[in-house]
């Protein structure tokens, strides 16, 4: 076979892989090979992807499409773009550091020019400053000791103008009468006259200006195309909002279990993703995404109260596995529904939730905050002063509320310090709470989070071995 038709053949050949990953579904395109270093996530993506398209064999081809597509928008277009407007603002914060930099040095040059000026109209044009400095230092360091005794100690001068020489230098710097160019000063020559110095500081405040200009400009393109990018992110996000919708709508149509559960699923991580809140910001660890400021000393825990059987809105029913770490049931509880807690409400469910000024101190960004406001929003009790994520378990037993292994939408997920999940590691020092969003058939959780480290606020992902994990009810 010659060169042609190998490369035809070659060609022929990724032609092919396309299409296969691909799969024809719209809304979908091969992206090209990643760098070695995300090669990884690349290869889970794909594997997801078919994972995917297996559950829903024998689903029509229209309603597979919707569904593919939405997951594509939700788990790789919308991440991409999030990522891009977090670059942007990071550009655009940076560009108008450079330029409040530059304007902070011009006005310090504007300030010498006007104490320079001043000066001037003192003393006139032609007043030495370096040697009236030399004088003064000489009267305020030296006096009442023998002017050759001070020459030749300190600068083994022969004469008085070889002292002032030699002192000039230093002079120029501590001197107090003509200490006229903070920054701006230090890079003008200490020889120079006042008239030299002045055109001097001119010329500067002349190159400080053009520069801040020029920055400024640059500054401006950045915070349009940072604009432009959160723009885009956000037309993302509506055309999954409308996606989710209309999958809503047909979910009637999949007559398997398997295709069911494929369609809830993206369907609720699209949700999750609806509900980011604020701008992106910063690439920290998500590691340290459990960690609580307490202002009120935090320690202090309301008592613990009895706790009766859940009100029938929710399900009657018993409460086993309350209080401890076991993996007894919380038979009963229905969180199909929303709870019935007000939001920032002291006491629920026959005990004291610890919500004193709701969620205030918790930081931003932490997986803390967003436990305490989606809690908040699904009307389930959460307290004020939980503490790190790895302490949340034992917080909520003391103040009465049901603790167990088993997972249920709505309940808060602790995981432990260092306890390992499925992108990185809880951290060692604050551990991380999330909250679960769904128990799926294979008995993982889909979980949404926060965490300074993660782009999205909330983002979600998917754990496995949820039987490992404690579980904060209500």
């Amino acid at each position: 076979m010659n060169r042609t038709k190998r490369w035809e053949a070659i060609c022929g050949l990724v032609g092919s892989l396309a299409m296969m990953l691909g799969g024809g579904i719209l809304g979908l395109s091969v992206a090209p090979e990643p760098a070695r270093a995300d090669w990884s996530s690349y290869q889970q993506k794909v594997q997801n992807h078919a994972a995917l398209k297996s559950k829903l064999a024998g689903v029509s081809a229209q309603l597979a499409n919707q569904i593919l597509s939405l997951d594509d928008l939700t788990s790789n277009q919308i991440p991409a773009a999030q990522q891009s407007a977090i670059d942007a603002q990071q550009q655009a914060e940076q560009a108008d550091s450079l330029v409040q930099a530059t304007n902070d040095r011009l006005e310090a040059a504007r300030k010498d020019r006007a104490d320079l000026e001043a000066k001037i109209r003192q003393t006139g044009l032609d007043y030495d400053d370096a040697k009236a400095g030399v004088a003064q230092m000489a009267r305020k360091s030296f006096h009442g000791s023998e002017t050759s005794q001070i020459m030749d100690v300190v600068t083994k001068s022969s004469s008085t103008q070889d002292f002032v020489d030699k002192m000039q230098s230093d002079a120029a710097v501590t001197r107090s009468e003509a200490n006229t160019a903070n920054d701006a000063a230090n890079t003008l020559n200490s020889s120079m006259n006042r008239k030299q110095r002045l055109e001097a500081i001119e010329e500067q405040i002349s190159t400080l200006k053009a520069k801040a200009d020029q920055q400024q400009a640059v500054a401006q393109q950045a915070v349009a195309a940072a604009q432009a990018k959160q723009d885009h992110l956000q037309a993302l996000r509506d055309q999954g909002t409308a996606a989710r919708k209309q999958l809503e709508s047909q979910k009637a149509a999949l007559t398997t279990q398997s295709a069911r559960e494929a369609a809830d699923i993206v369907a609720t991580e699209s949700m999750i993703d609806s509900l980011n809140t604020g701008n992106p910001g910063g690439s920290a660890d998500p590691h340290a995404g459990g960690a609580q400021q307490i202002s009120n000393g935090g320690g202090s825990r309301p008592a613990r109260n009895p706790r009766p059987a859940p009100p029938s809105n929710n399900g009657g029913g018993g409460n086993s596995g309350r209080g401890n770490g076991g993996g007894g049931g919380a038979s009963g509880m229905n969180y199909a529904v929303p709870g019935s807690c007000p939001s920032g409400s002291g006491f629920c469910y026959g005990h004291s939730t610890g919500n004193t000024v709701g969620g205030r101190d918790y930081p931003p960004r932490q997986c803390t905050l967003w436990a305490y406001i989606r809690r908040s929003q699904l009307a389930l009790p959460v307290g004020s002063y939980m503490g790190n994520g790895a302490d949340w378990a034992n917080t909520a037993r003391g103040l009465g509320y049901l603790v167990n292994n088993t997972p249920h939408v709505g309940a808060v997920m602790v995981f432990a310090r260092g306890q390992r999940v499925t992108r990185w590691n809880a951290n060692w020092t604050y551990g991380h709470v999330a909250v679960v969003e769904r128990v799926n058939a294979d008995g993982s959780v889909l979980i949404s989070e926060g965490g300074t480290g993660f782009a999205a606020f909330p983002t979600y992902e998917t754990v496995y071995g949820a039987g490992n994990y404690q579980y904060i009810h209500y």
